[in-house]
Parts: C-alpha cells; sequence; structure tokens
C-alpha cells in the first residue's frame, strides 16, 4: 500500500530509516513549457512505497536533500528526463544514479526496454500499462493514477539486485557507474554550443548559411528557457532553415515574409532580425554539417560492421556500444567523442582504429 506524502515533515521522518538506496521515477507535464513540470515523485523506501506531491510548498526543499546525499544509492529507470524534472524543481540531481534501462543494456538482457518489459524479464510480473496520457497535475489523484504510480517503483529493487548480480559476473560495474555519471554531466550541461550539426537540414546550406542557422538557433534557445516554452513555440526547425538559407533583406522585408507562416512568432519579429543579422563572437569556430562522401559512407559502414562484430562478441544489443552518430563524429574529427569516451573506447579503439586511412 502506498502512503500519500503532502507535507515536507512526513518525508522527512522516512530519512531516519536511514536507506542505502532508493526507487525514484517522476510524473511529470512538458508539452506546453521547456522544462518538465514535476508533477508527483514516487520513492520506494525500503518496504515501503511513498507518493510524494511536489506541488506542496516546502516539499521540492524536502526532496533535495535525499537527491544530494551520495550514501544513498538512487534506482531509477530511464531517467533522463526524470533527471533535468528533478533539476529544474529541485535544483540538484540524483547521485549516485543506478539506472535500470542502462544496466539492463550492458548487462546483455536488452537495450532501450521499457520499465514494464523489463519488469516482465527479471520478475515475471506483467504490469497495467494504464494511466500513460494522464493529467498528472490534477488533485485529487484517481485511485487508478496511484496505483500506476506505486508500480512504477515497486520493482525496482528487484531488477537493481538481478541487473547488479549480472554485471558484477561480467564485471561491467564500472561501466554502469560511466554511463550514469555521463548521464548526469549532460544534464547538468544541457547547452548544446552547436546545435545547428543536430538539424538534417543544415548539411543542405553553405556555411553562411549554417552560421546564419546557428545564430537564430542560439537565440531561439535563451528564449525558449527564459519564457519556459518549447522551442518549436519559439520558432519551428523549418521556418528557421528558410531564414538562414535566404535570409530577408531587412526588419521590414522578415515581416511581410512571417506573414506567410502561421506558426511565425510575429511579436518576435524584431528579435529575430537582430539575432539573424548579428554575428556571433564564436561562429567562425563553428563545425559545419557535411554531406558524406561515397568514400565516407563506405568507411562508415565499415566502422558499423567492426562495432556489430564486436557487440556480438560481447553479448551487446546494436547501438549500445555505438550509434551511427557518434561513429560519424568519431570519422569526421578522427579523435573519441565524448559519449565513447572511456570503457568504449577501450573496447572500440583496437578494432576501428586500423580501419581508419593513415592522416
Amino acid at each position: 500500500m502506498a502512503t500519500w506524502i503532502t507535507t515536507p515533515a512526513e518525508l522527512d521522518t522516512y530519512r531516519q530509516q536511514r536507506p542505502t538506496r532508493i526507487g525514484l521515477d517522476t510524473e511529470f507535464i512538458r508539452e506546453r513549457t521547456f522544462w518538465p513540470q514535476l508533477a508527483l515523485v514516487q520513492m520506494a523506501v525500503g518496504e515501503d512505497i511513498l507518493l510524494i506531491d511536489p506541488l506542496i510548498p516546502g516539499m521540492p526543499e524536502a526532496l533535495a536533500p535525499w537527491l544530494a546525499d551520495e550514501s544513498i544509492t538512487k534506482v531509477m529507470h530511464s531517467a533522463s528526463e526524470d533527471l533535468v524534472a528533478f533539476k529544474w524543481t529541485c535544483g540538484v540531481l540524483p547521485r549516485p544514479l543506478f539506472d535500470t534501462q542502462i544496466g539492463a543494456a550492458l548487462a546483455g538482457i536488452g537495450a532501450g526496454m521499457g520499465y514494464q518489459k523489463l519488469v516482465q524479464e527479471i520478475t515475471g510480473v506483467a504490469l497495467e500499462k494504464g494511466e500513460t496520457r494522464s493529467d498528472w497535475m490534477r488533485r485529487p489523484l484517481s485511485d487508478s493514477q496511484l496505483k500506476y504510480a506505486a508500480d512504477d517503483v515497486e520493482h525496482l529493487f528487484a531488477m537493481h539486485d538481478a541487473i547488479s548480480a549480472r554485471l558484477e559476473s561480467l564485471g561491467r560495474q564500472q561501466w554502469l557507474h560511466d554511463d550514469g555519471e555521463r548521464l548526469l554531466a549532460s544534464v547538468a550541461n544541457d547547452e548544446d554550443r552547436w546545435p545547428h550539426l543536430g538539424m538534417r537540414s543544415a548539411q543542405f546550406l553553405d556555411a553562411p548559411a549554417q552560421r546564419r542557422l546557428l545564430r537564430l538557433l542560439r537565440w531561439r534557445d535563451v528564449q525558449a528557457r527564459a519564457s519556459d516554452r518549447p522551442r518549436s513555440w519559439i520558432l519551428d526547425n523549418e521556418l528557421a532553415a528558410t531564414l538562414a538559407r535566404t535570409p530577408p533583406a531587412d526588419a521590414a522585408a522578415l515581416s511581410k515574409l512571417f506573414e506567410q507562416f502561421p506558426k511565425a512568432p510575429r511579436k518576435l519579429a524584431a528579435a529575430v532580425w537582430e539575432a539573424l543579422d548579428t554575428p556571433l563572437a564564436d561562429e567562425a569556430d563553428a563545425p559545419l554539417a557535411m554531406q558524406a562522401s561515397d568514400a565516407s559512407k563506405q568507411l562508415l559502414k565499415k566502422l558499423q560492421d567492426a562495432v556489430a562484430e564486436r557487440s556480438r562478441e560481447l553479448g551487446l544489443a546494436d547501438g549500445v556500444l555505438a550509434s551511427r552518430k557518434h561513429l560519424e563524429s568519431y570519422l569526421e574529427h578522427r579523435q573519441w567523442p565524448a559519449a565513447l569516451a572511456g570503457w568504449r573506447q577501450q573496447e572500440l579503439e583496437p578494432v576501428l582504429a586500423p580501419l581508419l586511412p593513415a592522416a
């Protein structure tokens, strides 16, 4: 039976158990905001399941010490979005982190497995899907919402035990620690210096147009964070690429162009024009998105085949060792991207380096 926590004092009493691990999950809303709006926190403490209302004044501050206490392992599943919610609401990230989805992938159980599937795989329990599209901001929450929420942490300890044992037998505990720290670091420093590289359309733009696109995307990110609105509500990708490819002659022309786009930010036209027309101090350093040549495509295929072979030897699913995106970065820059540093580089360098032509 789950306990509904409505005061910070109630939550504080459970710290007296001095747990060495807790299970954590959240429910949040993000459809209309840049930052996830934390609506519920589920916490497993020993035999207890706590459903914590973060909308109560003082509750985020009461949660923060739990998250910051490094003597308590935080067991979570597919935690990336939950981490952002905790960072925004509580001002702290939960560490040390044991992400059961990442752990299952590294243990060879399966990559990218959802909570319900992994619970069934490890415990044999079949969970109901239920309230996946529920309104978690409403109060009171329904009985079905409360049951669904409690289920999301009830089996975390069983999965933690099974995955930990498997990782220990394979000598891969450090792999999980490193991947957890990498995930936490990516959430802590979530500003993308070169956002244009993430847009496929950028590779079809010339260098000046890519720099203009970079200006717009950097401006959009600042606006989205400040106004707490989704990036696409500020300026959608299609319009940003259009403006970068064929910039209007002046601010008046930009305003006229916006009339052709229903989703154009007409009220922000002056700010968009200033961003488009003002060079960035570091834009000359920006890497360019490039279309791969036939030779590069063939070499990338060789790298992918080598990664797939090494993955089979290690009993890992495709994509766990290295994604296509990360291999493309390795191929282009001839250096290991941060996502492949550490144990991945140790596993892959002996098989990938010989495939690269001499500089």
